[in-house]
């Protein structure tokens, strides 16, 4: 348990980083783990004012005064599913990059009054879309010997990416120094200069111009924009991509660059902020499936939901199958409905932030860790903690958060799972989004067909109600008689059955011993010794469960195996 964090902090070079940052931004260690990004900014003002003899103002109340400003530009996206090569268009560091453009920076800006007392000419002063009035940059103090110009270069090249961070600082109305005027520009400049994008791309690649097809912009998002060109090979876009760039990129001011950065193909584009395709460096062959804004990475969704959006985007995007997509959903639907799920797939965890009275409405995570505590309370989640939990069967108006159920406790006492929830709340959603750009009815293929109709074959057992909360559980009675192992019909039949029953069941208890022994060496090699038992207990792990299972199914088998052996 020492080793692990040791390990983890010289791969992530946690150590070297945050103490070059505290370098960097002169602050202690413990404010960078403590403290945001404010603090790191403020310090470096400070430490600028002190070495030129200034006194930085208390603005920290006025900022509340100060108000909103609009922020970047997200255009509208033409939601589809992109079979062609669609080339991506960024800006370098685009926020930094304008603020040194056009010199905004607390030192420069100046109100209309003051730049009327100065007697400012117009070509000396630089006003903003948005109104607002700087200094220029030619009338600043400027470095005259070029060993210097270069270190100087080098230092402002460097600190373009922490520079993003000073655009957060002036635009906090509630922070220690906020200057509306400084990010309220950066972002104005922005939105003209994706729109300047946009509509330089569009009216240069076209018929007309002597290209094969009219380039299409169809996303743009803060600092980059996707660009349809119509050709079918990635390495034509990309060339036309450099090309659009490099023509782009000469209309700006210095340092301000679009850079063609990627290729998508092909490209499903679901709504803002939303997309998914296969992301090209080289015209041979692709990085990496790239996602943004797809449940393949929430905590908040069962593993259910990530394994089938993945499987769903690697047949659509890498197989270029969409048949075998949908094939693959009807396949886990029905899968699911009939009980086929293992359980480990179907948990959803949720942090504990703080205790239940503090909580304004119920949730499922929460009332269920108050349960627990109830139940067991050596065993039951702290605040801070994650719960994880299952939807099980109850009566037909109760809660979700009424019907929320410790895993553990559904293995072991073998608690219906309600299904309806899981394909209502969980799968139906995120795959809808993905299958709506690309089919013509997806609600009706994918949730209305045949493979609803499967029934569920599950047998929860009895007599559970009592041990948990007060609920009603939809329990099917067992038309077996318990007490004995044949029925009156079958009475006089033993030899008969036993070479069927009895070697069937001894055929399950030896493939569920094996499968036991595979699950426990797993978890031993996990754990680091294959001569302990195992004592992990981590409910994140889906190893966990399934042995949890196994183990049930695997005790289970050998009691029916003992009421057969005669």
């Amino acid at each position: 348990d020492a080793y692990l964090p040791q390990r983890l902090l010289d791969k992530l070079m946690f150590i070297y980083n945050c103490v070059e940052m505290a370098r960097v931004t002169g602050v202690p260690l413990s404010f960078l783990l403590s403290r945001g990004q404010s603090i790191k900014v403020m310090s470096q003002l400070l430490r600028k004012a002190k070495q030129k003899n200034l006194i930085l103002p208390n603005l920290k109340e006025a900022g509340y005064e100060q108000g909103t400003f609009e922020g970047a530009t997200v255009l509208e996206a033409r939601t589809c599913f992109y079979e062609k090569p669609i080339a991506t268009l960024d800006f370098e560091s685009l926020y930094p990059s304008i603020m040194m453009a056009y010199n905004l920076c607390y030192f420069t800006v100046v109100n209309p009054e003051d730049a009327r007392k100065l007697n400012l000419p117009p070509e000396c002063v630089n006003k903003t879309p948005t109104g607002e009035t700087f200094v220029r940059s030619n009338l600043q103090k400027e470095a005259k010997d070029p060993l210097e110009r270069a270190v100087l270069d080098g230092r402002q090249l460097a600190l373009k990416i922490y520079a993003n961070s000073v655009y957060g600082f002036t635009g906090a109305t509630v922070g220690q120094l906020p200057c509306l005027e400084i990010s309220s520009s950066v972002t104005s400049y922005g939105r003209q200069m994706i729109e300047h994008t946009k509509r330089l791309v569009e009216d240069k690649f076209t018929v007309l111009g002597g290209y094969e097809h009219n380039a299409e912009v169809i996303y743009g998002d803060t600092d980059s924009v996707m660009v349809q060109f119509g050709v079918s090979s990635v390495d034509a876009a990309m060339k036309l991509g450099r090309e659009a760039a490099d023509y782009i990129s000469s209309t700006f001011i210095n340092p301000i660059k679009l850079e063609f950065e990627k290729v998508y193909y092909p490209y499903l584009l679901i709504s803002k902020k939303r997309y998914a395709g296969l992301y090209w460096t080289n015209p041979q062959k692709f990085d990496k499936m790239e996602t943004k804004g797809i449940e393949t990475v929430r905590r908040d969704n069962c593993m259910l939901v990530k394994n089938m959006v993945t499987e769903c985007l690697d047949k659509i995007l890498m197989e270029r199958d969409i048949p075998a997509a949908v094939q693959y959903v009807k396949n886990m639907i029905s899968d699911l409905l009939r009980n086929r799920m293992d359980l480990s797939l179907l948990v959803i965890t949720k942090a504990l932030t703080k205790t239940r009275d503090i909580y304004k409405v119920k949730a499922a995570h929460v009332e269920l860790a108050d349960w627990m505590s109830k139940r067991d309370a050596a065993t039951a989640p702290n605040v801070g903690d994650r719960v994880a939990y299952v939807i099980v069967k109850a009566e037909t108006n109760a809660k979700a958060y009424e019907r929320s159920e410790d895993p553990i406790f559904v293995l072991e006492n073998n608690i219906p799972i309600d299904h309806k929830y899981y394909l209502e709340n969980q799968i139906s959603k995120p795959l809808m989004k993905i299958f709506e750009p690309i089919l013509k009815n997806a609600n009706k293929e994918l949730f209305q067909e045949s493979h609803m109709m499967s029934k569920n074959n599950y047998t929860p057992n009895i007599g559970i109600a009592n041990t948990t909360r007060k609920r009603p559980y939809n329990n099917m009675q067992c038309v077996f008689n318990s007490d004995h192992t044949l029925c009156s019909q079958c009475k006089g039949r033993e030899a008969e059955l036993y070479c069927i029953i009895y070697m069937c069941f001894r055929s399950s208890v030896a493939e569920l011993e094996e499968l036991f022994g595979r699950v426990w060496t797993q978890c031993q090699e996990c754990q680091g010794s294959l001569h302990q038992d195992v004592l992990c207990t981590s409910r994140d792990c889906p190893i966990f469960y399934r042995r949890k299972k196994v183990q049930n199914d695997m005790e289970q088998a050998k009691q029916q195996l003992d009421r057969w052996n005669f």
